[in-house]
């Protein structure tokens, strides 16, 4: 199948996703060297590689999903979107915007909160251009007549609620927040938790859709398992915040609730994906064998950061784990493991529908080395921060020196094994990029010969 140009606005999407990947990468590998030799790359301090770092992984996940969806409803769901000139917009105000938020990190102009540290005027275009993106999935999906599969509505719940979440993030702009200490702590940790959830709705959702399009029928998404999950995942994004806000003033049962909720979503989603897997073929396994790939590393994540999920929440040991690098390990786990694996499926199977007939000849391999290098470096990198988190949570001393010692060998291995990571994924990326770019130019007038070559058409 060759793309038509209206689909290649999903593309470019995927493509910018890439890109953000990689320089949020980049610069959370210096931001780790800069955490343990604060000498190091002095023209950059750590107070902006960090937030450059968690800006860009983040828009990395948002981009990933929404040029998805802009790509799977007009392209393998035949619904043509309600407006391709919108999709279009939204685009490029991404970019104009993302370039003004570098700039403002680079030059350091700050005036936010925590994920969104830029100041708070650029955050107007993500407003504008994300009611632009809601409006038209909403009147795309009006032209599909059947119920609903799980995934349609978990991809709206998700712009839904990052529409709501994201305003509330900025609650802190009224005095009234502002100039209450515990108020603007709960707004923000609970506005940021709901945050993660929207994502998550937007990514599981694309874990159920790829492994729907793999298998090659609807089962996953229409059975009562994933409802299951999207109405749990829909409730821990309403209160699955409170495992946050363990330190502040809050009722207990909030507490105990957020704790149940959270800990089941992780746990059916991995029992989702791990039924999936068990009701392939050795044929679908091998036809979409990197989506595949990265599917199942995201179903080992899972039920690893499940683990590590269920210890965190139990209060007593959350007063001793939150804030230290365990919380740092959680979203790591969270972040890499479990939604980017995730999306890097979405980018393979979109690659391997679009160019069946030389994907395994040109990046097969180079795939399968970037992918055990990302996985083996990130379980080293997620272990060390789990060591450092339980080493400084527990220590007993008055001296921040004397711990800051005692785990300094588990901080060199997560930067060690950091850079590791990021040559593993940007040999991933790096592929993908390319071969997203040669389904573009086959959809501008070019076609792609056996051997992975483009040449151009004849007129």
């Amino acid at each position: 199948m060759m793309a038509r140009q209206n689909d290649l606005i999903g593309l470019n999407f995927l493509r910018l996703g890439i890109v953000s990947l990689a320089i949020g990468m980049f610069f959370g590998v210096i931001g780790g060297f800069q955490f343990l030799f604060p000498d190091f790359l002095q023209e950059l301090l750590f107070n902006r590689t960090r937030p450059i770092h968690v800006s860009m992984v983040v828009s990395w996940i948002f981009l990933a999903a929404i040029g998805g969806i802009y790509f799977y409803l007009p392209r393998q769901q035949k619904l043509s979107l309600w407006s391709p000139n919108a999709a279009k917009i939204h685009f490029w105000v991404f970019i104009v915007t993302g370039i003004a938020i570098l700039y403002s990190y680079v030059t350091g102009k700050f005036g936010g909160r925590e994920y969104f540290m830029f100041p708070a005027i650029l955050s107007l275009p993500i407003f504008l251009t994300w009611i632009l993106f809601g409006v038209n999935y909403f009147n795309t999906l009006r032209k599909y007549k059947e119920p609903w599969p799980v995934y349609y509505w978990m991809w709206g719940t998700g712009i839904v609620f990052f529409f709501i979440t994201f305003c509330e993030s900025y609650l802190w702009l009224i005095p009234y927040f502002r100039e209450s200490m515990v108020r603007e702590i709960i707004v923000q940790w609970k506005s940021y938790g709901a945050l993660t959830g929207s994502w998550n709705m937007l990514v599981y959702g694309t874990a159920i859709y790829v492994a729907t399009r793999i298998a090659g029928n609807q089962d996953a998404a229409k059975s009562k398992m994933a409802y299951g999950l999207f109405f749990l995942g829909l409730t821990n994004l309403i209160f699955g915040w409170a495992h946050h806000t363990y330190l502040v003033p809050s009722q207990t049962w909030i507490r105990v609730l957020a704790y149940a909720i959270s800990m089941t979503e992780l746990f059916i989603l991995g029992k989702i994906l791990w039924d999936w897997r068990a009701s392939l073929t050795t044929f679908q396994k091998n036809q979409h064998c990197n989506a595949y790939r990265f599917m199942f590393a995201a179903d080992i994540w899972v039920f690893i950061n499940l683990v590590l999920a269920l210890i965190i929440s139990v209060p007593a040991f959350n007063l001793i784990t939150h804030g230290t690098h365990i919380t740092v390990a959680h979203a790591m786990g969270s972040t890499i493991g479990i939604n980017t694996m995730i999306l890097l499926s979405s980018l393979f199977y979109v690659v391997r529908e679009e160019l069946p007939e030389n994907v395994h000849a040109s990046c097969s391999k180079q795939v399968m080395t970037g992918f055990w290098i990302t996985n083996v470096s990130l379980a080293i990198f997620f272990l060390a921060l789990v060591m450092a988190g339980f080493g400084r949570g527990l220590y007993e001393g008055a001296s921040f020196q004397e711990m800051a010692l005692q785990i300094r060998p588990f901080l060199v291995v997560f930067a060690i094994s950091g850079i590791a990571l990021m040559l593993g994924m940007w040999l991933v990326l790096w592929n993908a990029f390319r071969l997203l770019g040669k389904i573009i130019s086959s959809a501008n007038g070019e076609k792609v010969r056996g051997d992975g070559e483009l040449s151009t058409a004849n007129s």
